[in-house]
């Protein structure tokens, strides 16, 4: 099956992250530091080394520090680094890979507020071309990476892909939406509808979508119905009103299972927390001295 290479990913980092004030009153929440490393350059990363070139960032006013930090590093810095010799090569040679990652473009969020709102802003930069949607607080780590799963899928089948995780406790299904469709084989459904929040009883499988979407260059053309028939003062939903449309439309849209896959969701402080911890604690450099830190706190 034919398809068109994806090269493309949109994130969206316009929230203003509350739920961590005072802290993202000056900071923005994708800025928060999984040890040493914002939690949106894993987001980056996990694109480019998926093959993604070109990333457009969709952000507002308060959110300069990520634009600075995707930037070439400023003479003030290096100068500080060069001063300290050979030691601080290495610093250098960091941040000046991390301006080098991708193409990024960044775009300042208008409209509504919602999920689909950022995709709107970017579709100028996204043609008609397939094209991966994130979010910059969500981090799944899988092998292949999720973007890469999800790619490979779409040359195989074509269409727009979920990301999904399988699920087995009550609690889950009643946190997660849940992805209803006719198998394809035990890791791809494909897709009818998803249904959120249904609790076990209810749900039409286990698969629970996390963390963003493939999509093919149609939903734009939805989105565009979608904002025009949008009600006043109402949140502009990406599932509601622009997916679920589509797959009603009988549009091509798969769940997909991914392999060796563990969600984070670092929008709240429990789940930052949780993260840091699962992180660091991977780290040859911190994790051996942190484990050991932590058996003696625990005691």
């Amino acid at each position: 099956m034919a398809t068109t290479t994806v090269t493309k990913a949109v994130i969206a980092a316009a929230g203003f992250g509350t739920r961590f004030l005072p802290q993202t009153k000056a900071m923005p929440k994708e800025m928060l530091p999984l040890v040493d490393k914002p939690i949106i350059q894993y987001v980056v990363e996990q694109l480019v080394e998926a093959g993604i070139r070109d990333i457009i960032i969709v952000s507002n006013y308060s959110k300069r520090a990520i634009e600075d930090h995707f930037d070439q590093p400023n003479q003030d810095l290096l100068s500080n680094l060069l001063a300290g010799g050979p030691s601080k090569k290495g610093y250098i040679d960091e941040i000046n890979a991390i301006a080098n990652l991708a193409n990024f473009a960044f775009v300042r969020q208008k409209g509504p507020y919602g999920s689909a709102t950022p995709i709107m802003n970017a579709a100028h930069l996204i043609g008609d071309e397939p094209f991966i949607y994130t979010y910059a607080d969500d981090l799944i780590t899988a092998s292949p990476n999720r973007f890469k799963q999800m790619m490979d899928l779409h040359d195989e089948l074509g269409g727009s892909i979920f990301p999904c995780i399988e699920i087995t406790k009550d609690e889950e299904f009643e946190r997660y939406g849940v992805v209803a469709g006719t198998p394809v084989r035990d890791d791809v459904l494909a897709m009818t509808k998803l249904v959120e929040k249904p609790g076990r009883a209810a749900a039409p499988s286990n698969f629970a979508s996390v963390g963003g979407y493939l999509l093919t260059p149609d939903v734009l053309g939805f989105l565009e119905d979608a904002r025009d028939k949008l009600p006043a003062g109402q949140e502009f939903y990406l599932t509601t009103y622009v997916l679920e449309p589509m797959i009603q439309a009988h549009k091509k849209f798969y769940g997909c299972k991914l392999t060796d896959a563990s969600y984070y969701d670092t929008g709240n402080k429990l789940e930052y927390l949780k993260t840091v911890f699962d992180f660091a604690l991977q780290r040859p450099d911190v994790g051996p001295e942190l484990t050991e830190y932590l058996r003696k706190k625990l005691q």
